[in-house]
């Protein structure tokens, strides 16, 4: 349409709040990666670039992101494709998967929060995958500058619960909070220099999934305690290297809302209980992002899922996304039929 917007500019004015009078002529429409991967099973078929391999390679990442947005219509690349690159760098086991089946921690191989071992900062961008995902950010932000490029990092409770058998980690909230503390001090240090690594290579924003910090796990006192703090540290040092960040909690968000509000990020993604139109009337400050169900978009019909994206458009949403995950079975049709939802719209 006359005076559209590039999928770059569109996102980062509507983070950045640089709107004249009438606004940007319709919200983005993206999938941030990691947690929010797109790489679904017929994606990959068409494209021929597949997962597990994708994980180790920065070309058939690059790839594979760009096949994810060219046959989705996601307004953005996003990488990586999991949450297990800063696990594994920091010292879990990990079991890659295969085409059908995302990465996941396969032990958490310190018994406590104080046995885990710190290594030097810098490990999970000089780790073997980490490295493959700096190189396909530089590879995409080189090659595509009118599209964004989304460079995706686990959050600080979420890292750290890989680290820790879960059970323990989160008793030992309670029980041992100096070394609790030292631990997310310490994951927190490896995820600035992570993130900072993909604001060099090219990422035009950061987004932090951290679905363990969900209120209804930690509650709004641990929340305070230890998501908000650790999580605003990320977010002041990407600001300082001049990225906006997006950040996305799982969950009902209920019980931590007055807290959400003081995240300092961009834009907040939340889960699909979350009312959004609620939230924006709340605090209108808010930038959000969301919402549509992962589970409608596995197992509903195209028609039940414009009908939703639609709703979100009409409530004056300001980025349109999926709420949480995507299951690799997600019919492609479903998802095009997400993203075509969005940018047909009559009057955008």
């Amino acid at each position: 349409m006359s005076g559209a917007f590039s999928p770059h500019e569109r996102l980062m004015r509507q983070l950045q709040r640089k709107l004249d009078k009438k606004g940007i002529e319709r919200p983005p429409v993206i999938c941030p990666g990691g947690m929010m991967n797109a790489a679904i099973v017929e994606v990959m078929q068409k494209g021929g670039r597949t997962l597990p391999e994708a994980h180790h390679e920065g070309g058939l990442m690059a790839g594979l992101a760009e096949d994810v947005q060219a046959f989705t219509g996601f307004e953005n690349y996003g990488v990586p494709f999991c949450m297990t690159v800063e696990p594994e760098a920091l010292g879990s086991s990990i079991n890659y998967g295969s085409l059908t089946c995302e990465p996941k921690v396969a032990r958490e191989n310190f018994p406590h929060v104080k046995d885990v071992e710190f290594v030097p900062n810098g490990a999970v961008a000089k780790s073997r995958r980490g490295a493959a995902v700096l190189e396909a950010i530089n590879a995409l932000s080189r090659r595509h500058q009118d599209i964004p490029v989304i460079g995706s990092i686990t959050g600080p409770v979420s890292s750290a619960a890989s680290l820790v058998d879960p059970m323990t980690f989160f008793k030992e909230l309670y029980r041992d909070r100096e070394n609790a503390h030292r631990l997310l001090a310490y994951v927190t240090g490896q995820l600035v220099d992570w993130a900072l690594g993909m604001a060099e290579s090219g990422a035009s924003v950061v987004s932090i999934a951290d679905p363990t910090a969900t209120g209804e796990i930690l509650g709004p006192r641990l929340f305070e305690e230890y998501a908000l703090p650790y999580l605003n540290q990320i977010i002041q040092a990407l600001h300082k290297a001049g990225k906006p960040v997006i950040v996305h909690i799982c969950g009902d968000v209920g019980r931590v809302k007055q807290h959400l509000y003081n995240l300092e990020s961009e834009a907040l993604s939340v889960d699909a209980m979350v009312n959004l139109a609620l939230v924006k009337k709340e605090n209108p400050a808010v930038t959000t992002m969301g919402n549509v169900s992962t589970y409608l978009l596995e197992s509903g019909d195209p028609g039940r899922i414009q009908k939703a994206a639609k709703i979100l458009f009409d409530r004056g949403i300001d980025i349109i996304a999926p709420a949480c995950g995507l299951s690799t079975s997600s019919p492609l049709e479903n998802i095009r039929a997400f993203t075509a939802a969005v940018k047909e719209r009559p009057d955008a």
